[in-house]
């Protein structure tokens, strides 16, 4: 093998895309992968996740379709066909993005092991030692093991083997009520598991407004999900039906499985940052720059091994950012961006800037406009009313804070609040705007005339 000029470790969102660029751009790259192509996103993430929703998702739609006056009979959930083609979709992605590889050409080599730094910009994988002036690291993270008593003694899941089981729950005991455990939570009731959401904290999605969070909790519990806040887990014990978790606060938990969604970790573990002189932080993410740099010259990293948002489309944007920086096109990093995320509940939730909290934190003069998701036409006619709109706007400019949707299309109807955001453009132009009637965007339009001073445009 050619002594190449970069060496990508890890074949996520930012990776992939960084590889096929670079040689197109003429660099010589090593692309090294211990596991399946693709990444998080691919295997265990994104493409999983969102194909088990849309199952559980046509099962509600189907078993509510009377209330639009449409009988579609008795509904029944082929369980095995649902993870048969979960397992297909990704397969197809997974292939997908060995095409690419492949049609990158021979100065794309793929090295297929456990990657470990054996000194400064040199790295060994199995019994090959690669170096390169360049070197990036996109391993992302995996999910992270809790210490609690007993939970090594029984056979829990992770939200990748949660979507592999051959047979659906009885009673599933989520652990968490974050983004994984609340989405997982809702698939697997709705494809008619017994539920119950256990968190430390007192609501779901801690990260968001109160009002936001209760609008996700009311919609659950209509469901039939039972929901324990603040209560922490301290013992996990196997039982003849399942398995039973004991707390802090109040009577344990019976279940027939238990699904730990309690966060992740980066996987920097094993890869001998040491050997290279890359600091970590105390969470054993990788430190960089606002230019991707870390502590070894010539050595970046991206994605979630770094810390930040950890979603798809931050890892995506990474490699595009870093892919002009090592081209010499692009003299400023990562700082300033603006960044949407959204979490595939029903209601679904989406939040670009600040929250009415982390105004309020602020000393930035501000005000909200809030509708809720029922005063919408589209959700009215749809029979989809769960939820709201806040909009935070900063008083004498008029420039948008921040935006929550929790209600339908929440991560369609955000990104028009992120591209006002991006041209700096005043809440005025979105008032001034002529919404589509009946669509689910009047509804944005209509949040901000709560305002008394945007209420006749």
């Amino acid at each position: 093998m050619k002594q190449p000029d970069i060496v990508i470790i890890g074949s996520g969102q930012a990776g992939v895309p960084l590889a096929t660029r670079l040689v197109a751009a003429g660099r010589r790259v090593v692309l090294v992968e211990r596991d399946a192509l693709g990444g998080t996103c691919v295997n265990t993430g994104c493409t999983p996740t969102k194909t088990f929703i849309a199952s559980a998702e046509a099962a509600h739609r189907a078993r509510k379709a009377s209330r639009l006056g449409v009988n579609t009979g008795d509904i029944s959930v082929d369980f095995p066909a649902v993870v048969a083609r979960k397992r297909d979709v990704v397969e197809t992605w997974r292939e997908g993005v060995q095409s690419n590889l492949q049609d990158a050409g021979d100065a794309l080599v793929l090295l297929r092991g456990d990657a470990r730094f054996s000194g400064p910009r040199t790295v060994t994988v199995g019994g090959d030692s690669v170096s390169a002036d360049v070197i990036i690291v996109n391993t992302g993270g995996r999910p992270a093991v809790p210490p609690i008593d007993g939970l090594d003694d029984i056979p829990w899941l992770d939200n990748a083997r949660a979507m592999d089981l051959d047979a659906l729950p009885s009673h599933l005991v989520v652990l968490g009520g974050g983004y994984i455990g609340c989405e997982l939570g809702q698939a697997f009731r709705r494809f008619g598991a017994e539920v119950t959401i256990v968190d430390k904290n007192d609501h779901l999605m801690r990260r968001e407004d109160v009002d936001v969070s209760e609008a996700l909790e009311d919609a659950f519990r209509e469901e039939g999900i039972s929901l324990r806040f603040g209560a922490r887990a301290t013992r996990v014990e196997r039982t003849d039906g399942g398995v039973r978790l004991y707390l802090d606060e109040g009577d344990p938990v019976d279940g027939s499985h238990l699904l730990v969604a309690t966060g992740r970790r980066p996987s920097t573990d094993g890869l001998g940052c040491d050997a290279a002189g890359i600091d970590l932080d105390a969470s054993g993410h990788v430190v960089v720059d606002d230019g991707y740099a870390t502590s070894a010259d010539g050595i970046y990293a991206v994605g979630d091994v770094t810390g930040g948002p950890q979603f798809t489309h931050v890892s995506w944007d990474d490699h595009r950012i870093l892919f002009d920086i090592l081209e010499g096109t692009r003299s400023g990093g990562r700082s300033g961006r603006v960044v949407p995320y959204a979490a595939f509940t029903d209601p679904p939730i989406g939040r670009v800037g600040w929250s009415e909290r982390e105004a309020e934190e602020s000393d930035t003069p501000y005000s909200v406009g809030t509708l809720p998701f029922k005063m919408v036409a589209r959700a009215y006619e749809t029979d989809r009313t769960a939820g709201l709109i806040k909009v935070v706007i900063q008083d004498g400019t008029d420039r948008i804070l921040g935006a929550t949707v929790v209600g339908a299309e929440a991560a369609e109807l955000v990104t028009v609040f992120q591209a006002l955001m991006l041209a700096g453009a005043p809440v005025t132009d979105l008032v001034r705007g002529q919404m589509i009637h009946p669509a689910f965007v009047e509804g944005l339009q209509s949040a901000v005339m709560t305002l008394p001073r945007f209420s006749l445009g």
